[in-house]
């Protein structure tokens, strides 16, 4: 069966996914939560809840700890029709679950337990996970073969049957043998969740109650487990700094991967830097060195110089920036127009055509096309108190070293002169100048020179 063929197969069942992220992180040695750190400028909770729902969950609880009210804002920022639950007291996994018991009585065909800390897991994995209940499994664990499996609950097997998952601390000597491990996530048939859940007790080295101890307790009532064995990379959590980087490392490479199979050319691609949601479309280049913040979209044929930074950006087809170019939030950059080196635009439409080719600022603007912006060139767009925008029309050429005072309007042709302030609406096709005029002296370079010679002697 192949992922399509399983993604298809789950939705055709109802899900309710529980996201666990009531942990602190102490380990994080942060002043937020754990799960709201983010990976590749995402929260790993928007990660998680992005996942679940392409895998097709159908309704979604996430449990957080008390006064969290930051956590709960994200929840509803990445899944506004996600339910939250609070748990009061850290008492284990289990109990984590069964904070969300109200959502749990609604008994959805399919219960998949996911943690706000691990954000690689595919949707096609979920959809594997769930697979088997449909197929009357009650319990399904997520397996990896681990490494280094120190630390992790192991899968005890009989043959291709699971018979409990062990914590490492519980473990024997024989079960610590053991390389297939837990990797956390788990799905359970909706119809026995709750009675499952229900009889975990704490007898462990712990004194919790362990979410893992259901596989046990469903073999005890004679129920079906299975166990979806994926890669250990998918399964990454994420307790630390270092494996929070270790997080960001291994996303980036799978976006760079995906990148250059749709069609995008990445020169040094280990150098490049995406962010969840970028969208590069059909033979776009990118140089090296590359950073893509939050919502940008590059369009077909545009190319992205060395250097350079955009963030909530969209390129049209044929676009050039960079090198060392600054798209901030709004900028909107039309077909085969240009920007250059050393050049930051925000909350401006540079139209077809137009060029921007270095050392200028355009903020709060709309240029048209084919407009020419020489170098030095910034629009005054803020006075302390508001923000005020600068129109220029389609063929107009603003020379090197303006200064353009908002709100104020060039006309289509309009030329700037080189080194003006321009204060006033200019009309089409006219030429505005705002310079002092130029005054010569003559000898007064000898004189001065004499001058300073004579008091340094003194």
């Amino acid at each position: 069966m192949t992922s399509t063929d399983t993604l298809m197969t789950s939705s055709a069942r109802s899900c309710l996914a529980i996201v666990l992220a009531a942990g602190e992180g102490t380990r994080m040695k942060s002043g937020k939560p754990k799960v709201l750190h983010q990976v590749a400028n995402c929260s790993m909770l928007g990660h998680v809840l992005a996942t679940v729902t392409a895998a097709g969950a159908t309704g979604a609880a996430v449990v957080i700890g008390p006064e969290r009210d930051d956590v709960a804002k994200e929840t509803q920022k990445s899944l506004p029709h996600a339910r939250i639950f609070v748990q009061q007291d850290r008492l284990g996994t289990a109990h984590a679950v069964l904070s969300a018991r109200e959502a749990l009585e609604g008994k959805p065909d399919d219960v998949i337990i996911a943690f706000a800390d691990t954000p690689l897991v595919l949707p096609e994995t979920f959809a594997k996970l769930r697979a088997p209940l449909a197929e009357g499994a009650a319990v399904v664990a997520m397996g990896f073969e681990a490494k280094d499996p120190t630390g992790y609950g192991r899968l005890v097997m009989a043959g291709d049957q699971l018979l409990a998952i062990r914590e490492h601390k519980d473990a024997t000597e024989a079960e610590r043998a053991i390389t297939l491990c837990n990797g956390g996530l788990m799905a359970i048939r909706g119809d026995v969740a709750l009675d499952l859940l229900s009889r975990v007790d704490n007898a462990n080295a712990k004194g919790e109650y362990y979410l893992t101890d259901i596989v046990a307790i469903a073999r005890k009532l004679g129920h079906r487990t299975a166990v979806a064995v994926v890669p250990e990379e998918e399964v990454h959590g994420v307790n630390d700094r270092a494996q929070l980087a270790a997080a960001e490392r291994m996303i980036q490479e799978r976006l760079r991967q995906a990148a250059m199979a749709s069609g995008v050319t990445l020169v040094a691609p280990e150098t490049v830097f995406f962010s969840h949601d970028t969208r590069l479309g059909r033979d776009v280049v990118v140089e090296p060195h590359v950073v893509f913040g939050p919502g940008v979209v590059v369009e077909d044929g545009a190319v992205i110089h060395s250097f350079s930074h955009l963030e909530g950006t969209r390129l049209s087809p044929g676009a050039g920036v960079g090198p060392f170019a600054r798209l901030r939030p709004g900028a909107l950059i039309g077909p085969k127009a240009k920007v250059g080196n050393f050049v930051e635009i925000k909350n401006t439409e540079l139209g077809a055509g137009a060029k921007v080719s270095h050392l200028t600022y355009l903020g709060d603007a709309s240029i048209g096309a084919e407009v020419n912006i020489g170098a030095g060139t910034i629009t005054c767009n803020y006075d302390g108190f508001g923000k005020y925008r600068t129109e220029i029309g389609e063929g107009a050429f603003i020379g090197s070293n303006s200064s353009l005072v908002a709100p104020i309007t060039i006309g289509k042709g309009a030329f700037v002169g080189s080194g003006s302030v321009i204060t006033e609406n200019i009309p089409d096709d006219a030429l505005g100048l705002g310079r002092g005029r130029q005054t010569i002296k003559e000898g007064w370079a000898t004189e001065f020179r004499a001058k300073a010679q004579a008091a340094k002697r003194k």
